[in-house]
Protein backbone atom coordinates (compact mmCIF):
# COMPACT_ATOMS: atom_id res chain seq x y z
CA UNK A 1 0.00 0.00 0.00
CA UNK A 2 3.26 2.33 0.87
CA UNK A 3 4.05 1.43 -2.25
CA UNK A 4 1.41 2.26 -4.42
CA UNK A 5 1.18 5.15 -2.48
CA UNK A 6 5.03 6.87 -3.54
CA UNK A 7 4.42 5.80 -7.17
CA UNK A 8 1.11 7.86 -7.19
CA UNK A 9 2.67 10.74 -5.26
CA UNK A 10 6.22 10.82 -7.24
CA UNK A 11 6.28 8.51 -10.20
CA UNK A 12 3.34 9.70 -12.29
CA UNK A 13 3.56 13.42 -11.39
CA UNK A 14 6.90 13.33 -13.13
CA UNK A 15 6.17 11.42 -15.64
CA UNK A 16 3.07 13.59 -16.60
CA UNK A 17 5.84 16.50 -16.66
CA UNK A 18 8.47 14.60 -18.55
CA UNK A 19 5.82 13.85 -21.14
CA UNK A 20 4.52 17.70 -21.21
CA UNK A 21 8.19 18.94 -21.67
CA UNK A 22 8.51 15.57 -24.67
CA UNK A 23 6.01 17.49 -26.26
CA UNK A 24 7.00 20.95 -26.41
CA UNK A 25 10.16 20.39 -27.37
CA UNK A 26 9.22 17.70 -30.00
CA UNK A 27 7.35 20.02 -32.27
CA UNK A 28 8.12 23.40 -33.53
CA UNK A 29 11.55 22.10 -34.87
CA UNK A 30 10.83 23.04 -38.73
CA UNK A 31 10.26 26.68 -37.61
CA UNK A 32 14.04 26.86 -37.83
CA UNK A 33 14.43 26.55 -41.67
CA UNK A 34 14.03 29.91 -41.60
CA UNK A 35 17.25 30.58 -40.59
CA UNK A 36 19.06 28.40 -43.61
CA UNK A 37 19.78 30.29 -46.38
CA UNK A 38 17.53 29.09 -49.00
CA UNK A 39 18.55 27.79 -52.41
CA UNK A 40 15.94 24.95 -53.50
CA UNK A 41 13.54 22.61 -52.62
CA UNK A 42 15.47 19.27 -52.70
CA UNK A 43 17.63 17.22 -55.05
CA UNK A 44 16.19 14.29 -56.64
CA UNK A 45 17.05 11.30 -59.14
CA UNK A 46 14.27 9.91 -61.46
CA UNK A 47 13.09 7.35 -59.30
CA UNK A 48 12.26 10.43 -56.78
CA UNK A 49 14.67 8.94 -54.10
CA UNK A 50 16.41 11.70 -52.26
CA UNK A 51 20.22 11.50 -52.89
CA UNK A 52 20.61 14.85 -51.11
CA UNK A 53 19.17 16.78 -48.94
CA UNK A 54 19.77 20.78 -48.48
CA UNK A 55 20.30 22.14 -44.79
CA UNK A 56 17.64 23.64 -43.96
CA UNK A 57 15.28 20.23 -44.68
CA UNK A 58 17.34 18.74 -41.89
CA UNK A 59 14.27 20.21 -39.35
CA UNK A 60 11.82 18.16 -41.00
CA UNK A 61 10.34 15.00 -39.85
CA UNK A 62 9.94 12.55 -43.19
CA UNK A 63 6.18 13.87 -43.89
CA UNK A 64 7.45 17.19 -44.37
CA UNK A 65 9.93 16.42 -46.39
CA UNK A 66 7.69 14.39 -48.31
CA UNK A 67 5.00 16.61 -48.81
CA UNK A 68 7.86 20.03 -49.97
CA UNK A 69 9.30 17.10 -52.39
CA UNK A 70 5.97 16.73 -53.47
CA UNK A 71 4.79 19.91 -54.17
CA UNK A 72 8.08 21.76 -55.71
CA UNK A 73 8.83 25.75 -54.98
CA UNK A 74 6.81 24.88 -51.19
CA UNK A 75 9.74 25.25 -49.04
CA UNK A 76 10.73 28.72 -49.99
CA UNK A 77 7.03 30.07 -48.79
CA UNK A 78 7.59 27.87 -45.80
CA UNK A 79 10.58 29.61 -45.15
CA UNK A 80 8.92 32.34 -45.67
CA UNK A 81 6.05 32.09 -43.68
CA UNK A 82 8.36 31.76 -40.44
CA UNK A 83 9.91 34.98 -41.01
CA UNK A 84 7.05 36.54 -41.29
CA UNK A 85 5.25 35.30 -38.49
CA UNK A 86 8.60 36.32 -36.50
CA UNK A 87 8.16 39.73 -37.69
CA UNK A 88 4.39 40.16 -37.07
CA UNK A 89 4.72 38.46 -33.47
CA UNK A 90 7.89 41.17 -32.65
CA UNK A 91 5.73 43.87 -34.03
CA UNK A 92 2.51 42.98 -31.71
CA UNK A 93 4.14 42.18 -29.02
CA UNK A 94 7.01 45.64 -29.21
CA UNK A 95 5.72 47.35 -26.27
CA UNK A 96 4.71 44.21 -23.69
CA UNK A 97 7.52 42.83 -20.69
CA UNK A 98 7.46 39.55 -23.46
CA UNK A 99 8.50 41.11 -26.50
CA UNK A 100 8.70 37.90 -28.71
CA UNK A 101 12.64 37.39 -28.72
CA UNK A 102 14.24 34.63 -30.96
CA UNK A 103 17.23 33.06 -32.09
CA UNK A 104 16.43 34.27 -35.71
CA UNK A 105 19.98 34.60 -36.03
CA UNK A 106 20.92 31.57 -35.08
CA UNK A 107 21.51 29.08 -37.76
CA UNK A 108 20.17 25.36 -37.22
CA UNK A 109 18.88 26.83 -33.48
CA UNK A 110 16.52 23.74 -32.18
CA UNK A 111 13.99 26.28 -31.08
CA UNK A 112 13.84 29.36 -32.51
CA UNK A 113 11.23 31.27 -29.89
CA UNK A 114 13.71 29.51 -26.71
CA UNK A 115 12.42 28.07 -23.62
CA UNK A 116 9.41 29.88 -23.14
CA UNK A 117 7.75 27.03 -25.81
CA UNK A 118 8.62 24.07 -22.74
CA UNK A 119 5.52 26.32 -20.76
CA UNK A 120 1.99 25.95 -22.49
CA UNK A 121 1.16 29.57 -21.47
CA UNK A 122 -0.65 32.03 -23.50
CA UNK A 123 2.55 33.49 -25.30
CA UNK A 124 3.60 30.01 -26.78
CA UNK A 125 -0.54 29.68 -27.78
CA UNK A 126 0.30 32.79 -30.04
CA UNK A 127 3.52 31.30 -31.52
CA UNK A 128 1.73 28.02 -32.55
CA UNK A 129 -1.72 30.15 -34.08
CA UNK A 130 0.82 32.97 -35.62
CA UNK A 131 3.56 30.64 -37.08
CA UNK A 132 0.45 28.04 -38.62
CA UNK A 133 -1.42 31.42 -40.04
CA UNK A 134 1.73 32.26 -41.22
CA UNK A 135 2.21 29.05 -43.65
CA UNK A 136 -1.43 29.64 -44.58
CA UNK A 137 -1.02 32.70 -45.86
CA UNK A 138 2.25 32.49 -47.11
CA UNK A 139 1.14 29.10 -49.35
CA UNK A 140 -2.28 30.84 -50.28
CA UNK A 141 -0.49 33.86 -52.21
CA UNK A 142 2.28 31.63 -53.46
CA UNK A 143 -0.06 29.25 -55.17
CA UNK A 144 -1.58 33.15 -56.95
CA UNK A 145 1.50 34.23 -57.78
CA UNK A 146 2.59 30.48 -59.49
CA UNK A 147 5.27 29.85 -57.17
CA UNK A 148 4.37 26.35 -56.48
CA UNK A 149 4.14 24.14 -59.21
CA UNK A 150 1.19 21.70 -57.79
CA UNK A 151 -1.42 24.69 -57.16
CA UNK A 152 -2.64 27.97 -59.25
CA UNK A 153 -5.14 30.28 -58.70
CA UNK A 154 -8.57 29.70 -57.23
CA UNK A 155 -10.78 29.49 -59.76
CA UNK A 156 -14.29 27.84 -57.74
CA UNK A 157 -15.38 31.60 -57.80
CA UNK A 158 -16.19 31.44 -61.50
CA UNK A 159 -19.62 31.20 -60.93
CA UNK A 160 -23.03 33.56 -61.59
CA UNK A 161 -22.09 37.35 -60.11
CA UNK A 162 -23.80 40.35 -59.33
CA UNK A 163 -25.74 43.44 -61.30
CA UNK A 164 -22.10 45.14 -62.37
CA UNK A 165 -19.42 43.03 -61.49
CA UNK A 166 -18.53 39.57 -62.11
CA UNK A 167 -15.95 37.12 -61.14
CA UNK A 168 -12.87 36.62 -62.71
CA UNK A 169 -8.82 37.58 -62.32
CA UNK A 170 -7.04 35.51 -60.00
CA UNK A 171 -8.35 33.98 -56.59
CA UNK A 172 -5.93 33.57 -53.62
CA UNK A 173 -6.11 29.52 -53.33
CA UNK A 174 -6.81 29.52 -49.74
CA UNK A 175 -8.35 25.99 -49.78
CA UNK A 176 -5.01 25.00 -50.33
CA UNK A 177 -3.38 26.93 -48.57
CA UNK A 178 -5.06 25.70 -45.49
CA UNK A 179 -5.52 21.96 -46.23
CA UNK A 180 -1.47 22.33 -46.44
CA UNK A 181 -0.48 23.98 -43.68
CA UNK A 182 -2.96 21.76 -41.75
CA UNK A 183 -0.94 18.80 -43.14
CA UNK A 184 2.66 20.18 -42.80
CA UNK A 185 2.19 22.17 -39.48
CA UNK A 186 0.11 19.71 -37.20
CA UNK A 187 2.47 16.75 -38.77
CA UNK A 188 5.00 18.06 -35.95
CA UNK A 189 2.46 17.13 -33.14
CA UNK A 190 2.95 13.58 -31.43
CA UNK A 191 0.98 12.31 -28.23
CA UNK A 192 -2.73 12.43 -26.49
CA UNK A 193 -1.88 14.61 -24.25
CA UNK A 194 -3.67 18.27 -23.27
CA UNK A 195 -0.43 19.79 -24.90
CA UNK A 196 -1.07 18.22 -27.63
CA UNK A 197 -4.75 19.26 -27.81
CA UNK A 198 -3.49 22.72 -27.47
CA UNK A 199 -1.37 22.76 -30.10
CA UNK A 200 -3.70 21.50 -32.51
CA UNK A 201 -6.56 23.39 -31.40
CA UNK A 202 -3.95 27.14 -31.81
CA UNK A 203 -2.74 26.18 -34.87
CA UNK A 204 -6.32 25.71 -36.18
CA UNK A 205 -7.22 29.21 -34.76
CA UNK A 206 -4.32 30.39 -37.28
CA UNK A 207 -5.46 28.85 -40.09
CA UNK A 208 -9.09 29.87 -39.57
CA UNK A 209 -8.17 33.47 -38.67
CA UNK A 210 -6.72 33.80 -42.31
CA UNK A 211 -9.95 31.57 -43.71
CA UNK A 212 -12.24 33.77 -42.41
CA UNK A 213 -10.65 37.10 -43.18
CA UNK A 214 -10.85 36.36 -46.96
CA UNK A 215 -12.51 39.33 -48.73
CA UNK A 216 -14.19 40.43 -52.28
CA UNK A 217 -11.57 42.84 -54.26
CA UNK A 218 -12.21 44.44 -57.49
CA UNK A 219 -11.03 46.18 -60.22
CA UNK A 220 -13.45 48.73 -62.59
CA UNK A 221 -13.59 48.12 -66.20
CA UNK A 222 -15.50 50.72 -68.98
CA UNK A 223 -15.10 53.71 -71.05
CA UNK A 224 -13.26 56.74 -69.39
CA UNK A 225 -13.43 54.62 -65.95
CA UNK A 226 -16.99 54.91 -65.92
CA UNK A 227 -16.88 51.42 -63.67
CA UNK A 228 -19.92 50.16 -65.53
CA UNK A 229 -18.81 46.55 -64.28
CA UNK A 230 -16.05 45.16 -62.41
CA UNK A 231 -14.16 41.83 -62.12
CA UNK A 232 -13.91 40.58 -58.85
CA UNK A 233 -11.69 38.14 -56.97
CA UNK A 234 -11.10 36.81 -53.38
CA UNK A 235 -7.87 38.27 -51.45
CA UNK A 236 -5.93 37.48 -48.35
CA UNK A 237 -6.32 39.31 -45.47
CA UNK A 238 -2.86 41.75 -44.74
CA UNK A 239 -1.21 39.63 -42.21
CA UNK A 240 -0.97 42.13 -40.35
CA UNK A 241 -4.98 42.19 -39.66
CA UNK A 242 -4.00 38.39 -39.13
CA UNK A 243 -1.56 40.00 -36.43
CA UNK A 244 -3.97 42.63 -35.17
CA UNK A 245 -6.94 39.27 -34.39
CA UNK A 246 -4.24 36.89 -33.11
CA UNK A 247 -3.33 39.47 -30.31
CA UNK A 248 -7.16 40.36 -29.06
CA UNK A 249 -7.38 36.15 -28.92
CA UNK A 250 -4.19 36.52 -27.11
CA UNK A 251 -5.89 39.05 -24.51
CA UNK A 252 -8.70 36.83 -24.30
CA UNK A 253 -7.24 33.35 -24.33
CA UNK A 254 -8.84 30.65 -22.18
CA UNK A 255 -7.16 28.81 -19.83
CA UNK A 256 -8.76 25.10 -20.46
CA UNK A 257 -8.15 21.22 -18.33
CA UNK A 258 -8.78 17.90 -20.43
CA UNK A 259 -12.00 16.95 -20.24
CA UNK A 260 -12.66 13.53 -18.06
CA UNK A 261 -13.54 11.81 -21.02
CA UNK A 262 -10.04 12.97 -22.38
CA UNK A 263 -9.22 13.34 -26.17
CA UNK A 264 -12.44 12.82 -28.11
CA UNK A 265 -11.39 10.89 -31.10
CA UNK A 266 -9.46 13.82 -32.30
CA UNK A 267 -6.94 15.32 -34.09
CA UNK A 268 -3.02 14.34 -34.32
CA UNK A 269 -1.26 14.69 -36.82
CA UNK A 270 1.60 12.31 -38.93
CA UNK A 271 -0.72 9.81 -39.47
CA UNK A 272 -1.31 8.59 -42.97
CA UNK A 273 -4.17 9.46 -45.45
CA UNK A 274 -6.34 7.82 -46.95
CA UNK A 275 -4.77 7.89 -50.41
CA UNK A 276 -2.92 5.21 -52.07
CA UNK A 277 0.35 7.74 -52.42
CA UNK A 278 0.82 8.65 -48.76
CA UNK A 279 2.32 11.76 -50.23
CA UNK A 280 1.47 14.32 -48.40
CA UNK A 281 0.39 16.64 -52.19
CA UNK A 282 -2.77 18.04 -52.22
CA UNK A 283 -4.47 19.17 -55.38
CA UNK A 284 -5.40 22.19 -56.55
CA UNK A 285 -8.58 23.05 -54.45
CA UNK A 286 -6.65 21.92 -51.54
CA UNK A 287 -8.25 18.42 -50.91
CA UNK A 288 -5.90 15.24 -51.19
CA UNK A 289 -7.49 12.40 -53.31
CA UNK A 290 -8.67 9.30 -51.52
CA UNK A 291 -11.67 8.82 -49.13
CA UNK A 292 -9.78 8.02 -45.61
CA UNK A 293 -9.90 9.93 -42.96
CA UNK A 294 -6.51 11.50 -41.61
CA UNK A 295 -6.10 12.17 -38.01
CA UNK A 296 -5.32 15.49 -38.52
CA UNK A 297 -8.59 16.50 -39.60
CA UNK A 298 -10.93 18.35 -36.96
CA UNK A 299 -13.55 16.36 -35.77
CA UNK A 300 -17.17 17.29 -35.06
CA UNK A 301 -17.26 19.96 -32.68
CA UNK A 302 -13.80 20.90 -33.11
CA UNK A 303 -10.56 20.59 -31.04
CA UNK A 304 -12.26 22.63 -28.64
CA UNK A 305 -14.81 20.57 -27.64
CA UNK A 306 -12.06 18.41 -25.50
CA UNK A 307 -11.68 21.17 -23.42
CA UNK A 308 -13.47 22.61 -20.30
CA UNK A 309 -12.90 25.90 -18.49
CA UNK A 310 -10.15 25.63 -15.83
CA UNK A 311 -12.62 28.14 -13.96
CA UNK A 312 -15.90 26.42 -14.05
CA UNK A 313 -17.37 29.94 -14.21
CA UNK A 314 -16.12 30.55 -17.27
CA UNK A 315 -17.45 30.05 -20.75
CA UNK A 316 -15.78 26.77 -22.58
CA UNK A 317 -13.57 28.39 -25.72
CA UNK A 318 -14.44 28.51 -29.28
CA UNK A 319 -13.06 27.50 -32.63
CA UNK A 320 -10.91 30.85 -32.75
CA UNK A 321 -10.14 31.58 -29.46
CA UNK A 322 -6.20 31.01 -28.05
CA UNK A 323 -6.54 28.41 -25.04
CA UNK A 324 -3.56 27.42 -23.19
CA UNK A 325 -3.16 25.56 -19.16
CA UNK A 326 0.03 27.13 -17.57
CA UNK A 327 0.72 30.35 -16.16
CA UNK A 328 3.14 32.81 -18.21
CA UNK A 329 6.69 33.13 -16.16
CA UNK A 330 7.58 36.06 -15.09
CA UNK A 331 8.96 38.49 -17.53
CA UNK A 332 10.63 41.34 -15.41
CA UNK A 333 14.13 39.51 -14.62
CA UNK A 334 16.33 37.24 -16.31
CA UNK A 335 15.78 33.29 -16.10
CA UNK A 336 17.71 31.29 -18.07
CA UNK A 337 15.79 28.01 -17.27
CA UNK A 338 12.68 29.22 -18.60
CA UNK A 339 14.09 31.54 -21.57
CA UNK A 340 12.90 34.90 -20.25
CA UNK A 341 15.39 38.13 -20.51
CA UNK A 342 13.40 40.33 -18.35
CA UNK A 343 12.92 43.75 -18.59
CA UNK A 344 16.32 45.46 -17.93
CA UNK A 345 17.47 48.04 -20.50
CA UNK A 346 14.49 48.08 -22.16
CA UNK A 347 12.76 51.21 -23.70
CA UNK A 348 9.38 52.70 -22.16
CA UNK A 349 7.19 55.71 -22.33
CA UNK A 350 6.89 57.85 -19.49
CA UNK A 351 4.19 59.61 -19.98
CA UNK A 352 1.88 56.09 -20.68
CA UNK A 353 -0.29 54.22 -18.25
CA UNK A 354 -0.31 51.61 -20.52
CA UNK A 355 1.58 48.37 -21.13
CA UNK A 356 4.11 50.36 -22.43
CA UNK A 357 4.49 52.44 -19.44
CA UNK A 358 7.30 52.96 -17.27
CA UNK A 359 5.83 51.58 -14.01
CA UNK A 360 4.65 48.75 -15.99
CA UNK A 361 7.66 47.53 -18.58
CA UNK A 362 10.10 48.76 -15.54
CA UNK A 363 7.98 46.30 -12.66
CA UNK A 364 8.21 49.05 -10.39
CA UNK A 365 11.90 49.33 -10.76
CA UNK A 366 13.43 52.69 -11.43
CA UNK A 367 14.48 53.89 -15.07
CA UNK A 368 16.52 56.48 -16.19
CA UNK A 369 16.38 58.93 -19.13
CA UNK A 370 19.01 59.99 -21.53
CA UNK A 371 19.00 62.16 -24.78
CA UNK A 372 19.53 61.01 -27.83
CA UNK A 373 19.89 62.52 -31.55
CA UNK A 374 17.92 61.39 -34.44
CA UNK A 375 18.52 62.30 -37.95
CA UNK A 376 15.19 62.46 -40.22
CA UNK A 377 13.97 63.44 -43.25
CA UNK A 378 12.31 67.17 -42.87
CA UNK A 379 10.23 69.64 -45.16
CA UNK A 380 9.35 67.35 -47.71
CA UNK A 381 8.98 69.00 -51.44
CA UNK A 382 7.29 67.80 -54.45
CA UNK A 383 8.61 68.79 -58.06
CA UNK A 384 7.60 68.42 -61.14
CA UNK A 385 8.02 65.68 -62.67
CA UNK A 386 8.85 63.67 -60.49
CA UNK A 387 10.90 64.06 -57.29
CA UNK A 388 10.57 64.55 -53.67
CA UNK A 389 13.41 66.46 -52.11
CA UNK A 390 13.80 66.28 -48.44
CA UNK A 391 16.06 67.78 -45.96
CA UNK A 392 17.77 66.45 -43.28
CA UNK A 393 16.66 67.17 -39.75
CA UNK A 394 18.37 66.54 -36.55
CA UNK A 395 16.10 66.35 -33.24
CA UNK A 396 17.09 65.23 -29.64
CA UNK A 397 14.73 62.75 -28.04
CA UNK A 398 14.79 61.64 -24.37
CA UNK A 399 14.99 57.80 -24.21
CA UNK A 400 14.09 56.07 -20.65
CA UNK A 401 15.43 52.36 -20.05
CA UNK A 402 14.93 50.29 -16.92
CA UNK A 403 17.37 49.88 -14.29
Amino acid sequence: MKLEWLVAFFVLPMASLLAKETTAASSGKWWSIATYPQKSNIVTDTQGTEISLEPQMRPLNKRQRRMVRDNPGILLAISQAVKTAVTECKFQFQNRRWNCPTLMNVQGANSLFGKILNIACRETAFIYAITSAAVTHSVARSCSEGSVETCTCDYKYQRPSGDDWEWGGCSDNIAFGHRFSQKFVDADEKGRDLRFMMNIHNNEVGRLTVSSGMRRECKCHGMSGSCTIQTCWMRLPTFRTVGEFLKDRFDGASRVALRNEGVRGSSGSGGSSGSGSGSGSTNNNGNRGGRGRDRGQRTEGGTEANFQPYNANHKPPGARDLVYFDDSPDFCVRNEKVGTLGTVGRECNNTSLGVDGCDLMCCGRDYDGSQVRIKERCSCTFHWCCKVKCQECTTVRTVYRCR
